[in-house]
């Protein structure tokens, strides 16, 4: 584990900054947790604060892409997603602007502050938008893929980060295929896990096949979209698919891994682990993960019950 994925992002962000001189960073006064306080102490200039005014950052983002520059808007994820939403759609999406939208402190991450800046929705409120693309990395190599991706294309991009520290995923190539990643390969079940889940699925597995349960762990940091037939292969295969999420499981990473593999006319049992339709408590990060289940024993002990 080395640090957190904010500051692998925000250091990143800087370096890239070197080269790309379009490029210009806003954020809604938080810079400090965003980190994207590295970008704005190398280029004061091409630096923007604008307040705890998320609406208003937004929209001053979309006219800036609009005069020729590569705008990212950095803020927590639960306000990005839904007090810029209308600017994000109507402004980033049907105009098909280049931007970059880096949600921080997504999922359970922001435990202390409790529900009311847990962003447990912005998955599936993300992927209904057209023109939108979404990732969440699983880890920090990941996180900073991502943004060298994102920063190439010209359609708006989401990208889903944590405040916390992300275990290293095993090194997998193949990323920028939009393809779901495999971390270990398994006979008798599909865990497709998103963000660090992806993490916490490997060690899980690791601990059920020492009761038996040989499962196949993909990390899928593309969520919208989700490309290939890896995740029907393997379903095939096993027979079962799980899936695992920092998320309401309402609309968001298990349901884009249904709509991806149903069409397909697969005969599978399938397990959603994530927010069960609820908001979060207050509370350490771990706690957290362990009262919803998502650590590693909560997710060992859904998977027993469902085998």
């Amino acid at each position: 584990m080395s640090e957190t994925m904010r500051d692998a992002f925000g250091k990143k962000l800087a370096e890239i900054g070197k080269t790309n001189h379009k490029l210009v960073v806003l954020d809604a006064d938080v810079m400090g947790s965003t980190k994207s306080g590295y970008f704005a102490k190398e280029f004061p200039d091409r630096f923007f604060n604008c307040g705890v005014a998320e609406g208003n950052m937004a929209g001053v983002a979309g006219g800036l892409a609009a005069c020729g520059y590569y705008p990212l808007i950095n803020g927590f994820s639960i306000f990005i997603s839904l007090k810029c939403i209308d600017q994000i759609r109507h402004d980033f999406c049907y105009n098909k602007l280049p931007l970059v939208i880096a949600g921080a402190y997504s999922g359970l991450s922001n435990s202390y502050d409790g529900a009311s800046h847990q962003s447990i929705e912005d998955i599936a409120v993300f992927r209904a938008l057209p023109n939108l693309e979404v990732i969440v990395p699983g880890d920090n190599k990941q996180a900073e893929l991502a943004l060298e991706y994102a920063l190439g294309q010209t359609h708006p991009v989401y990208i889903r980060l944590t405040r916390n520290a992300a275990p290293d995923l095993p090194p997998v190539e193949g990323f920028l295929t939009k393809m779901p990643l495999l971390l270990k390969e398994g006979k008798d079940i599909t865990i497709a896990a998103t963000g660090l889940m992806a993490g916490t699925a490997l060690a899980a597995a690791e601990l059920l096949a020492k009761d038996g349960i040989n499962a196949e762990v993909f990390s899928v940091p593309f969520v919208k979209p989700i490309k290939g037939d890896v995740l029907e292969t393997s379903v095939k295969k096993t027979g079962k698919l799980v899936t695992i999420e920092e998320h309401s499981i309402v609309g968001g990473f298990g349901s884009a891994c249904l709509e991806k593999i149903t069409p397909a006319g697969l005969q599978f049992r399938y397990l959603a682990l994530g927010m069960k339709d609820c908001f979060g408590e207050t509370g350490s990060y771990g706690e957290l993960l362990s009262a919803y289940a998502l650590d590693v024993p909560g997710i060992i002990k859904d998977i027993k019950a469902f085998v």
